[in-house]
């Protein structure tokens, strides 16, 4: 017999459902002891009931969790953003210093280098004059040296400086080129050490229409008639 069969219903006067439940720990028809509520007859524990679980029933908290993880991916990326931005910034920051420290060094040797370039000229970078002066060209190169003003170069007033300027009488469009080099100009990077030392002069690109050759004479109408 379940605890259902031992139940007895009934109705009060007024109609209501009236439930007993039967509580005596030994049963009156077979007298055996019954086992205490929340056991199975076996001694083991009863199977918990089952709620039944709307399918369209959503945890109040959802919303609140969804919201707090937008909250926190916000958070992550934006402060994976600055420290991206804080990464470059110092890197930047870190290069201009370099750059700076190699410019006062090698500042330093400009008059050296040109006092190499003018004993190369004249022939007088021999021996171990040379060797040394090998040395010192490499290192500074080494640094990001650069040099800049050849003849035939385009003239750029942002690096070169004109102390003598000459024209010519090409006709046509005419371009500034470097026609001499009195001074080596010399960079790092994007920083100018020191302009070169130039003289400029204007060449045409190509013929204009006075160039010297005449053009030919037009025919003459006759008052022949074609047969």
């Amino acid at each position: 017999m379940t605890d259902h069969d031992r139940n007895e219903h009934a109705e009060n006067g007024d109609g209501e459902r009236v439930v007993v439940r039967d509580r005596r720990r030994i049963d009156p028809v077979t007298g055996e002891v019954r086992p205490p509520s929340g056991e199975s007859p076996d001694g083991g524990a009863a199977p918990a009931e089952e709620v039944p679980v709307s399918e369209n029933a959503v945890d109040p908290r959802v919303d609140e969790l969804t919201a707090e993880v937008a909250e926190r991916t916000a958070d992550l990326q934006r402060v994976t953003a600055e420290y991206a931005n804080y990464r470059r910034r110092i890197d930047r920051d870190r290069e201009s210093v370099l750059v700076g420290a190699r410019v006062q060094f090698v500042s330093e040797l400009l008059t050296v280098l040109d006092d190499l370039e003018r004993a190369e000229t004249h022939g007088d970078l021999t021996g171990p004059f040379k060797a040394v002066g090998d040395k010192i060209t490499a290192v500074v190169q080494k640094l990001g040296l650069e040099s800049f003003g050849t003849e035939g170069e385009p003239f750029d007033p942002s690096v070169h400086e004109a102390v003598q300027h000459d024209t010519s009488d090409a006709a046509g469009p005419t371009v500034a080129v470097l026609s001499a080099v009195l001074r080596r100009g010399y960079r790092i990077a994007d920083r100018v050490l020191r302009p070169a030392m130039v003289t400029v002069v204007d060449r045409g690109e190509g013929p204009g229409p006075d160039d010297g050759t005449a053009p030919e004479p037009a025919a003459e109408p006759t008052d022949e008639k074609p047969v």
